[in-house]
């Protein structure tokens, strides 16, 4: 019985010492060779808020990206080094952990004024801030799903600033681009057989007509909708904690992140569709969709596109992607990028 307990006490203890090694367990971004490579992992002040940055590349001489990751609240971080390696060799990348997302979660900060317009100034001064540090007049400017919302805007306000802007699974007219979510599920789940899906979907019709919700994203998921090369990367708990950007710690501020961000973000979205706020860029803009994207409606973004104002642009179709092309056909993405934005 002694023995028993004393074991059941050791086990108890070993669990006790290993969870908090997870929490504060060092985290850190694989180093890259080379007299003039960069490969940082670190928190930096940006617009009155720590931000979390991840800085990678085999050249600084490079040109430079700054990647905006979408949600709100899903960082691309812990899953970056996996898809960005090709992307690397020709360019320095950054990625940073938005205000309240992820590491740039921190418990005790106040969120109250949190909106995409504190978002798009917070990008704004990150810009300043790695072109200062890289030493570059301009950067490229990418964004990713709800990245695009905050993007846009900055790449608007401030042309200046980038050499061009890419955007990636873009963000358009949100109801629309909903309506086209529902109906693919919708048809995917009569194709399948599915009767009990196709009669919930038809029940959020008017929900989703009226701006009221989104079409629920496991069903997307469910139906091909948001990757198909690759399983989805974002909220992969197992994957991120397994990552070495993050610890348990992290992984806990991103599930904080994801929940506060989309409670209090996704409503601007609707209310706020890029089409009323940006039909003007005064820089070369790109939009690279998926084929198969229902997160972000190819098609929604296409209309878009079409009545943006500008001297360049260039509509990119991905056909085997879907909301992922950057990653799904990463080697094509990578040859996209450097024929176009290398000089």
């Amino acid at each position: 019985m002694k023995n028993r307990r004393k074991l059941i006490k050791y086990i108890g203890l070993s669990m006790i010492v290993l969870l908090i090694l997870a929490i504060f367990s060092p985290t850190w971004t694989p180093h890259i060779k080379g007299d003039n490579s960069i490969s940082v992992l670190e928190q930096v002040e940006i617009n009155g808020s720590s931000h979390e940055i991840m800085i990678r590349g085999n050249d600084k001489n490079n040109p430079v990206i700054i990647f905006v990751h979408g949600g709100p609240g899903n960082p691309e971080i812990p899953y970056a080094v996996k898809y960005q390696d090709l992307l690397e060799t020709d360019f320095t990348v950054v990625n940073y952990d938005q205000r309240a997302s992820g590491k740039s979660y921190h418990f005790f900060e106040d969120y109250s004024n949190l909106s995409p317009d504190l978002l798009v100034e917070d990008l704004l001064a990150m810009t300043d801030y790695i072109s200062e540090r890289l030493g570059k007049e301009k950067v490229i400017l990418i964004g990713h799903s709800f990245g695009t919302y905050i993007a846009t805007q900055a790449a608007y306000k401030a042309p200046e600033k980038y050499e061009a802007y890419i955007g990636i699974g873009q963000a358009s007219n949100m109801i629309e681009s909903e309506i086209d979510s529902l109906n693919y599920c919708i048809k995917q789940a009569q194709n399948a057989g599915n009767t009990d899906d196709v009669l919930y979907l038809e029940g959020l019709t008017e929900k989703i007509k009226n701006g009221d919700t989104f079409t629920p994203r496991n069903y997307v998921m469910k139906y091909g909708g948001g990757s198909r090369l690759i399983d989805n990367p974002d909220g992969d708990t197992i994957g991120i904690l397994f990552s070495s950007e993050y610890n348990l710690l992290d992984v806990i501020r991103y599930n904080y992140g994801v929940t506060y961000s989309q409670s209090t973000l996704i409503k601007d979205i609707f209310e706020k569709p890029l089409p009323t706020v940006v039909t003007k860029l005064e820089l070369p803009f790109y939009f690279i969709m998926g084929k198969y994207d229902y997160m972000t409606s190819s098609n929604a973004a296409k209309k878009y596109f079409d009545m943006i104002e500008a001297d360049k642009k260039e509509f990119i179709s991905f056909e085997q992607s879907a909301h992922y092309p950057q990653f799904e056909e990463k080697e094509r993405f990578y040859e996209w990028m450097s024929n176009t934005c290398v000089k």
